[in-house]
Parts: C-alpha cells; sequence; structure tokens
C-alpha cells in the first residue's frame, strides 16, 4: 500500500488540485489529509485561492481512497459537508516494518508524544506550516508543512509512503 500525506490545505481550491495531481500521479492507493482541510483560522491569512467549496467538490469524490485526521481548524459543521471521515485526532498504521503515528500536530506534537510511540517509529503531523524532516531521540519526525500557507520559507510539500519507506517531497 502507498500512502500520500498533505496537510494544512486551509479551503486552497489551487493547492488541493496540485495536491489531487501530485497524488494521481504517485500511483499512492491512499490520500492521507493531516487536517486544517477547509478553513484558515485566526491566526493566518486567507489563502491565495480561498475557496472551500471547491475544496468540497475536489476531495468528496475521493472519499473512498482518503484517510484524514481532524486539524485545529476543522469543525463538526466540516463533517458534515466532507463524505469521508475527519473527527479522529490520529491514525496509527504499519507499513512495511515500521509504525507511523498519524496526527495533525495540536493535540500531540512532538513535545506531547502520546504513549506506546518507540524508537523506530514516525511520528506524522501539521500544524506547524513547516515542512520537516528530522530524528529525535530515536524517532523520526516528518512533517509536510503546508502547499497554501507555507512558513519559515519552507517550500509547499508532501510525503509518500510505501513498504516503511517515507519521503518529503517538495511539489514539482
Amino acid at each position: 500500500m502507498k500512502y500520500f500525506v498533505v496537510s494544512d490545505l486551509h479551503g486552497d481550491s489551487y493547492w488541493t488540485r496540485r495536491a489531487i495531481d501530485a497524488f494521481n500521479s504517485s500511483g499512492a492507493d491512499k490520500m492521507i489529509l493531516l487536517g486544517d482541510i477547509l478553513y484558515h483560522g485566526p491566526r493566518n491569512d486567507l489563502p491565495a485561492h480561498y475557496a472551500p467549496k471547491e475544496v468540497i467538490a475536489l476531495l468528496n469524490p475521493l472519499a473512498d481512497s482518503i484517510l484524514a485526521v481532524r486539524g485545529n481548524c476543522d469543525a463538526e459543521v466540516d463533517q458534515m459537508v466532507l463524505d469521508f471521515p475527519i473527527m479522529s485526532d490520529y491514525i496509527e498504521l504499519v507499513s512495511g516494518d515500521t509504525a507511523f503515528f498519524i496526527t495533525h500536530g495540536h493535540v500531540y506534537g512532538p513535545d506531547k508524544l502520546p504513549k506506546g510511540i518507540k524508537n523506530g517509529d514516525v511520528f506524522l503531523s501539521g500544524h506547524t506550516h513547516v515542512a520537516c524532516d528530522v530524528v529525535r531521540d530515536g524517532i523520526r519526525f516528518m512533517n509536510p508543512g503546508s502547499p497554501s500557507i507555507p512558513k519559515e520559507e519552507t517550500k509547499p510539500s508532501y510525503i509518500l509512503i510505501e513498504d516503511g519507506m517515507a519521503s518529503l517531497i517538495p511539489f514539482g
């Protein structure tokens, strides 16, 4: 199984289209959305192509291919318009011999790890809008950043997971 991971779309139709194109080109079986799908939140400026209704129309046809977690900007009203579940705080996934803990990053984070995460595991989150791939204390921390509102001069990116291997890839 191959997974395509993107985070913090924040209702940007342009970046949602780009993510769907990259997902389709990647040959991934599932798209994992790390939260903050439709809204930008009070601390962020509006994304350049803010159109939540378009994002809904783009993502709902892919509902059977999407796994998602709840971001701090996601609400129950968002679940009412999306055809895939978004209200879980985390997903646990095993690919190859590697365990992945997948979350948005506002409940669990690199400084507030869930119980049971151990050496060799991957902690996958969004929330900060800063793309990164670092190992600390034997745990790999990966964040694809936000394509629509990137911070700290990071490039819009996504993550591909296959057979226990994960790669951070800038959008082309």
